[in-house]
């Protein structure tokens, strides 16, 4: 096993329907999958961009379009504004419990009515369980459950990696009913709380987009790094 990026091998797709920007299209570099992975490389990866989606290392690498940047926050350093600490005193009720899987059926129902009512559209819609246990699965053993809970109701399940220098949001879902807990607000805000305490410095937020408005919210965390001609600024 190699922990060192230019021993890698990497592919690209053919040319495919952007997922952020409409009628655009999209090339992928992958990983080659048969390249075993551990948490180092996988963390050296994500240092320069990379993203996991299921046991699939990727980067955006599209020829004529750079519109998605990796980002990430510096936990340190991040102030919560009067909205973030509204939310995350309005949510201080929730108890919180991690898990090392999520094939039960609570989770994937949660998942389910989660993407009927907020994704219909999009490439995760209908939600199929084969799926759902495939982009979400913990295939390097580092990925963690955060599961939410309002008294007995499992109400939000975060998708968290551990890397060796920080937390990586894998995804979040939540019961699409309660918008005035803003939960996926709050479950951003205790992930950076939950990198500060196990002594991490960043939080990976994945790719922000700057025209797709289901990735502006990403911009509300600051400071916010942003991965540019390979290396990460700072957004203030």
């Amino acid at each position: 096993m190699t922990s060192s990026v230019r021993d890698l091998k990497v592919y690209t797709t053919y040319p495919h329907s952007c997922s952020y920007l409409e009628d655009q299209e999209a090339t992928t570099l992958f990983v080659d999958p048969r390249q075993r992975v551990d948490r180092k490389l996988y963390s050296n990866l994500s240092k320069l961009g990379f993203r996991r989606s299921g046991s699939h290392i990727y980067r955006p690498h599209c020829t004529h379009c750079d519109a998605c940047i990796a980002a990430r926050i510096p936990v340190d350093l991040f102030k919560p504004r009067r909205g973030q600490r509204r939310i995350w005193s309005r949510n201080q009720g929730l108890v919180v419990h991690a898990t090392h899987d999520i094939r039960d059926n609570a989770a994937f129902e949660l998942y389910q009515n989660y993407i009927e009512s907020r994704h219909s559209d999009g490439d995760m819609y209908p939600p199929e369980r084969e799926q759902y246990e495939s982009f979400l699965s913990n295939v390097w053993d580092c990925t963690h459950y955060y599961r939410f809970y309002d008294g007995d109701s499992l109400i939000a399940l975060a998708v968290v990696d551990e890397l060796v220098d920080g937390l990586s949001a894998i995804y979040t879902f939540f019961d699409p009913a309660l918008d005035r807990r803003s939960l996926g607000g709050f479950a951003i805000l205790w992930q950076i709380e939950k990198a500060r305490e196990m002594g991490l410095a960043y939080l990976y937020l994945g790719y922000w987009v700057r025209d797709c408005q289901k990735m502006a919210y990403k911009s509300d965390y600051r400071p916010l790094q942003l991965y540019v001609n390979g290396r990460w600024s700072t957004l203030l």
